[in-house]
């Protein structure tokens, strides 16, 4: 897919391969679930992110065509760990093969940093060798918190640091991103998330170090590009 129109730097392929296509709306109906999955596994999307309840379905539907994805601890964080843990099982074993999970912030606040290190290191035991992804709620941080989560998410054996839920007060920031780069250990990817809402945008967190965008404007962007290009 290349359109003529787009005229910036980065191959809109390239930017669409490191999309998780996202619909964790609370009003999401499989019909618009199975859109999602049809419009990822078209424009050739990392994953598809969607609420656990639809994850078996739709990894049928998708037959291995594309990842799909999910949340849990979602999107507050303040599960008990042993309820985060039996999500992560549920849902790989319903057919996910990437968890995005929501770390509790409070704990943070509290500078309860080994009990965090715990929780992700046990959400990852259940995982079974499928992708984490940790979420830490930027907008929620001091930058002081940031840089010690980049330090346990980076300890954990956790394969990303993730910005944001998408539920609060902020999303994804360059700032954030930057940090992320500057602090985690190699090894560990970045995913930027909330509030993508241009292709200029998506190219400049990719630039700065993100390996995954959580969006679902992207790929309406694209669509909308090809619309008014026929």
């Amino acid at each position: 897919m290349n359109i003529e129109r787009w005229n910036f730097s980065m191959e809109l392929n390239e930017i669409l391969s490191k999309v998780d296509h996202t619909l964790l709306a609370q009003t999401a109906t499989w019909a618009e679930i199975k859109a999602i999955c049809d419009d990822g596994m078209k424009y050739g999307c990392a994953s598809v992110c969607i609420p656990a309840s639809y994850v078996k379905q739709a990894a049928e539907y998708v037959a291995g065509q594309i990842a799909v994805c999910t949340v849990i601890g979602f999107p507050n964080g303040y599960d008990t760990t042993a309820s985060k843990c039996f999500e992560a099982t549920d849902a790989v074993n319903n057919g996910a093969s990437e968890i995005d999970m929501v770390i509790n912030i409070g704990w943070v606040k509290d500078q309860r940093w080994n009990d965090l290190l715990e929780e992700i290191k046990a959400v990852k035991q259940h995982c079974e060798g499928k992708l984490l992804k940790v979420i830490i709620e930027t907008c929620l941080l001091t930058d002081d918190e940031k840089i010690k989560m980049c330090e346990i998410v980076s300890d954990s054996g956790a394969d990303y640091i993730k910005t944001s839920t998408g539920f609060s007060t902020g999303g994804a920031t360059f700032h954030d991103v930057e940090l992320f780069a500057k602090h985690v250990k190699p090894g560990v990817k970045i995913k930027a998330a909330g509030g993508i809402s241009s292709l200029e945008d998506a190219e400049k967190f990719i630039e700065l170090g993100a390996s995954r965008l959580g969006t679902s404007r992207v790929v309406k962007i694209v669509k909308k590009l090809e619309a008014e290009k026929q």
